[in-house]
């Protein structure tokens, strides 16, 4: 995927070694996407098991445990913590082109520094976004609390992990529709010559959200760019992992 994404694209810099955020993302993004598969063939697995108590089996009553919200629970908070670290690495991109001391860029993206703070406010709250991640992905199994006198003396407090991780998916969703952001005004302003992908994937994003020149209310971009994502017209420009 990112060898098609990159294609025909030619780096010019004289940069001995990039930034992990930069340099690890294969091996970043890829371990997030190992613990998604991992954790879709356990939900797959619980959704379509048997979870009655007692089960009845002809004219056998069984009191049994597969009930217990453990899988489920563990796996919500596996995932929690790595769409939380997948949030952390977008947002340090985000910071790098922000900061013109490592991006070779105009400060916070805008040819009018000093009098307009230019992505500046959505790099805040792309960092604000993800320290509520980090509240978010302590893990709820790790607890328990028994109920019911002390009969469930071990509960998963998996309904909580999975509230947990909608909240963080959520966040997550912002965080890198502002990365998308910042990345479109970053190839504005460089005037570098980006792959065919790039270039395709850019003009959709500024049919629908126009390069910032004079400061305006961001979060209408950040909204545009989250319904962006996730129409068939973007995510058609992707490459099927």
């Amino acid at each position: 995927m990112m060898r098609t994404l990159l294609s025909g694209y030619a780096d010019n810099t004289d940069r001995v070694q990039d930034a992990y955020s930069i340099r690890c993302i294969p091996q970043v993004h890829g371990a997030v996407l190992d613990t998604l598969d991992y954790c879709s063939s356990i939900l797959e697995r619980e959704v379509n098991s048997v979870t009655d108590n007692p089960i009845l089996n002809e004219e056998e009553v069984i009191s049994a445990g597969n009930f217990h919200g453990e899988p489920v629970a563990l796996a919500s908070d596996f995932l929690s913590i790595a769409l939380t670290d997948l949030g952390n690495i977008a947002e340090r991109r985000i910071f790098r082109l922000t900061d013109s001391s490592l991006s070779g860029l105009p400060p916070f993206l805008t040819e009018k520094s000093g009098l307009n703070s230019g992505m500046m406010i959505p790099q805040y709250t792309a960092a604000s976004l993800c320290n509520m991640n980090k509240v978010l992905a302590h893990p709820a199994s790790s607890d328990t609390i028994p109920t019911s006198a002390n009969q469930e003396d071990h509960v998963s407090m998996g309904m909580n992990s999975a509230l947990k991780l909608s909240e963080i998916i959520k966040n997550l969703e912002s965080i890198v529709s502002i990365e998308f952001l910042a990345a479109a005004q970053a190839a504005d302003l460089s005037g570098v010559e980006l792959s065919a992908s790039g270039k395709r994937i850019l003009h959709v994003i500024r049919k629908n959200v126009k390069h910032l020149d004079d400061d305006r209310e961001q979060r209408s971009d950040i909204v545009k760019m989250l319904e962006l994502m996730r129409s068939e017209e973007f995510n058609s420009l992707l490459p099927e992992l």
